[in-house]
């Protein structure tokens, strides 16, 4: 059977933040704040618009998430025909399965959640008994959904638009068609209700917005944009009548209603398309967010209308195609994209990120030049590599970066999270010549550049002058290079090229030292400074690793299958963790030479870091636009690294960020408030204890003391004479004596078992015999005083007139209670109780005493455990505190 990895386990993704699918804004009442959810994959992200920081993340779904929407308690995503509703952003509370094809839009409305599917079929469900309350068919030919919303003050009223132009008002409850518009000759895209009640704006495929009034079948206004289709809309409710229409090249349009004109336009506001816009209720904030993966927040502060970016989470809008850990603490990881631009993702939290934005060229040269470059010319092609120093970034620029198809390197400063001023160029290059290899050295001061014609070059980065190049006839190599590095201390630099030579070479007057004959063309190198040991990965999927020091190969690895894309050493330099296209995650011991440790993940990692503490490995895929994080397992208790055989067989792991469903979960209650309510059990393994007074079971072994100290002390009366005494009548006063009781008037007496009634607490006791389950009577023992409990547990053996069934029945649910872990104070307490009250019945019962055996095992066994983690976390809590003084 396949086995998994036994040294790396998935943490968490950075950098995804949204994706095509429109968020969904819901403001809470206790909390008084709003809340934004955006789809990622299978789950939903939740952020606090306050700060933009996340505030939860839902369990995976089962597929891709296509549509959101929210009410004021729940969250609904539809994935696929499958529709859950979402508790507190994170558990599925609720399934609805009824659609034949994929749910594309969704809407809630008071108790009933409406939903449709591109066949033409619309639902109305009861949202909380998951049932079908209405089903309408529509033909797509004639009546395509495109788009629904509630108009304001219409009880029951849902407005449909579709993709032929026409309008539809339905009446939900009595399934009527109330009204149809012929519309405007355009696909309808959005449907948005204005701040005036019988007011809707309807956004066309052509660009145009209709302002109409739905009651009069009146037009007030329209408006076009010249940006395609409209893909959201959204009016301002805080005063100004501002409406924001949004369009597929990611621009947004601000229109005045009042002087029905366009007072401001922010371009470029997304990479993409703008996928959802919403103002939040009564103030000047816009919320949006796009398939660039992006969310923002944009205020309305600005003079004639227009808005500025307040707070923004944006990662990659493209696939990364390289990561770096920056920094000696391992918290920041540098990534550079498709789309051009370089960031850094903090391990700790999202507020810690940074954009150092997307490369340009040199404005001012190109304008004396006197040619004027469009937007898109000037923003530079994606970074293919970059090489990264921490010692002198607070000085000048601290990372180095090749693009793709370009001589000239960029420098950026990590500190102003901007690109630097100088382009690391040499003069008289080749046309057709590329930079494809950088290093910086360790002190921070010069830059070695590798080009595709053979040259390597050497930059200062404080001056961005060139410092000299390697090689005779300034050509180090016959060949593209394909990896330069330095050691430690600047005394040597080594160079790789598809020539299929590795030399070294002397980094002060740089002359040639030695070379070495590879087997095979070099794809890419890496150099591990502090042990001196230079891993090579070649095109026929093998892996060097050379000494510098002795300049020999020491190891030699095999077993991709695929194009090796990553490596990265540990920080100790014990072991070699590679990538490749296989979808393999390799991890290769250098002391023993062996590969102990092999996992496949579901998508091609195309580059991989590991931090400089050691705790975290961070990967980039194809096809992703996150950064995955793996713990190191090492750091957190023994790991056996063996010598995995040659046919061994990895095991798929699932990307961090995605977690397996084994099925139905506890799902915690929300009261109507929003309250959270913790669950009854953690885990099975975990003790639980009960939410009662202490008053209520620590005073059950004492209740005669209690009895005793709280009796009141009357003083004794002396007995008094009637102030009339019965006489008898005659010469002589005579007393007469009391009468007789009536014999057959009086009461029978009768044993108490027969008499008295069942009590709720007996007759749940007999119930769970039947079925096994005790959770009625440990409620309604628990709901009991102390003196009511030890009322019932008296009345349990034949002597107080229950049964012998009935003792074993409560030594059942005692069973039962320590072995689920909840309510464990509360078990000791009915227990120690329990015998006190009865233990001379219970040495005659043979099948009791039996019972009572078994039980007091597995008590001692249960209070071991517990005594064994109390003593670990004793031990751990002392040596903490000795280790810190």
């Amino acid at each position: 059977m396949p086995a998994g990895s036994s040294l790396f386990s998935g943490f968490r993704v950075l950098g995804l933040y949204s994706n095509h699918v429109s968020h969904a804004l819901r403001y809470h009442q206790k909390h008084r704040e709003f809340y934004v959810s955006t789809s990622v994959g299978k789950s939903v992200h939740t952020y606090n618009v306050s700060r933009l920081g996340i505030v939860s993340v839902s369990n995976s779904l089962q597929d891709e998430i296509t549509c959101l929407a929210a009410d004021r308690m729940l969250v609904f995503a539809a994935t696929g025909r499958v529709i859950s509703a979402l508790a507190r952003n994170k558990e599925v509370v609720q399934r609805y399965d009824a659609h034949q094809q994929e749910v594309h839009l969704l809407l809630p409305l008071g108790d009933q959640l409406v939903s449709a599917d591109p066949s033409g079929e619309l639902i109305v469900w009861d949202v909380q008994e998951a049932e079908i309350y209405l089903k309408l068919q529509f033909q797509p030919t004639s009546f395509d959904l495109s788009a629904m919303m509630h108009p304001c003050t219409y009880l029951n009223k849902v407005l449909l638009g579709s993709s032929q132009g026409a309008l539809q008002l339905w009446n939900i409850k009595t399934s009527t068609l109330l009204f149809t518009f012929p519309g405007w000759s355009a696909g309808v895209t959005a449907l948005q209700q204005t701040p005036a009640v019988d007011v809707v704006a309807v956004g066309m495929t052509t660009g145009r917005v209709v302002i109409h009034n739905i009651r009069l079948d009146h037009m007030l206004m329209s408006f076009t944009q010249d940006w395609g289709p409209i893909t959201s809309l959204a009016f301002r409710t805080d005063g100004p009548p501002i409406m924001v229409s949004a369009s597929p090249q990611g621009h947004l349009a601000f229109w005045d209603l009042e002087r029905k004109q366009l007072v401001a336009q922010q371009r470029n506001a997304h990479n993409s398309s703008v996928a959802g816009a919403t103002f939040l209720h009564g103030e000047p904030l816009l919320v949006t967010n796009g398939a660039d993966n992006a969310i923002k927040v944009w205020i309305f502060d600005q003079e004639g209308g227009g808005a500025r970016l307040l707070r923004c989470r944006q990662g990659h809008s493209a696939p990364p195609t390289a990561i770096s850990h920056h920094g000696n603490d391992g918290k920041n990881i540098l990534s550079a994209g498709l789309d051009g631009t370089l960031q850094s993702f903090s391990t700790v939290h999202d507020r810690f990120n940074k954009n150092l934005g997307h490369g340009s060229v040199n404005k001012k040269k190109e304008k004396q030049r006197g040619r004027s470059l469009l937007y898109e010319e000037l923003r530079l092609p994606p970074i293919t590599t970059f090489s990264s120093a921490e010692p002198r970034q607070s000085d000048w620029d601290g990372i180095v970066a090749c693009h793709r198809g370009r001589l000239a390197a960029t420098t950026w400063s990590y500190q102003r999270c901007t690109m630097g001023a100088h382009h690391l160029k040499w003069g008289g290059g080749h046309q057709t010549s590329v930079a494809t290899a950088v290093d910086i050295t360790s002190c921070g001061n010069f830059a070695v550049i590798g080009s595709s014609c053979g040259r390597i070059d050497v930059y200062n980065l404080q001056s961005g002058l060139h410092r000299g190049c390697f090689g005779e006839e300034h050509r180090a190599h016959h060949g593209a290079l394909r990896g330069v590095a330095t050691d430690a201390l600047n005394q040597r630099t080594f160079s790789t090229a598809s020539d299929r030579l590795l030399k070294f070479w002397s980094f002060k007057d740089r002359r040639q030292e030695e070379e070495v004959q590879l087997p095979a063309a070099p794809a890419s190198m890496l150099l591990h400074r502090d042990s001196g040991m230079l891993a090579l990965a070649l095109d026929d999927f093998s892996l060097l690793v050379i000494d510098v020091e002795t300049r020999r190969i020491v190891r030699k690895f095999g077993g991709h299958r695929g194009k090796i894309t990553g490596m990265t050493f540990s920080p100790d330099g014990r072991w070699l963790v590679t990538t490749a296209m296989d979808c393999s995650v390799r991890t290769w011991d250098l002391p023993s030479g062996s590969l102990v440790d092999c996992f496949l993940v579901s998508m091609a990692p195309v580059a991989v870091s590991m931090s400089p503490t050691g705790d975290f490995l961070a990967t980039a895929h194809v096809d992703s636009m996150g950064v995955y994080l793996w713990t190191n397992r090492s750091l957190c208790g023994p790991v056996g690294l063996r010598p995995l055989p040659a046919d061994f067989q990895p095991a798929v792991e699932l990307l961090p960020g995605v977690t397996e469903d084994d099925g139905e979960q506890e799902v915690t209650e929300v009261t109507e408030d929003g309250t959270y309510r913790s669950a009854e059990q953690l885990g099975a393994e975990l003790v639980t204890l009960s939410l009662t007074p202490e008053s209520r079971w620590k005073s059950l072994l004492h209740l005669d003391a209690i009895k005793k100290r709280n009796k009141p002390a009357v003083p004794p009366v002396a007995a008094t004479a009637p102030f009339l005494l019965p006489t008898i009548p005659g010469l002589t006063p005579r007393f007469a004596p009391p009468a007789e009781p009536d014999q057959e008037a009086q009461s029978k007496v009768v044993s108490w078992g027969a008499a008295s009634p069942r009590s709720k607490f007996v007759t749940s006791l007999e119930a769970g015999l039947d079925s096994g389950s005790y959770e009625e009577s440990r409620r309604i023992l628990k709901d009991c005083g102390p003196s009511a409990v030890s009322i019932e547990l008296a009345s349990l053996t034949p002597e107080g007139g229950g049964a012998s069934s009935l003792v074993r029945a409560f030594i059942q649910m005692i069973d039962s209670m320590l072995s689920s872990g909840r309510d464990f104070d509360l078990a000791h307490s009915y227990l120690a109780l329990f015998l006190k009250v009865n233990l001379r019945p219970l040495t005659q019962d043979v099948e009791a005493m039996a019972a009572l055996c078994g039980l007091s095992q597995r008590l001692e066994a249960r209070w071991a455990e517990l005594r064994a983690s109390l003593d670990q976390s004793l031990c751990l809590l002392s040596y903490t505190k000795t280790s810190l003084l």
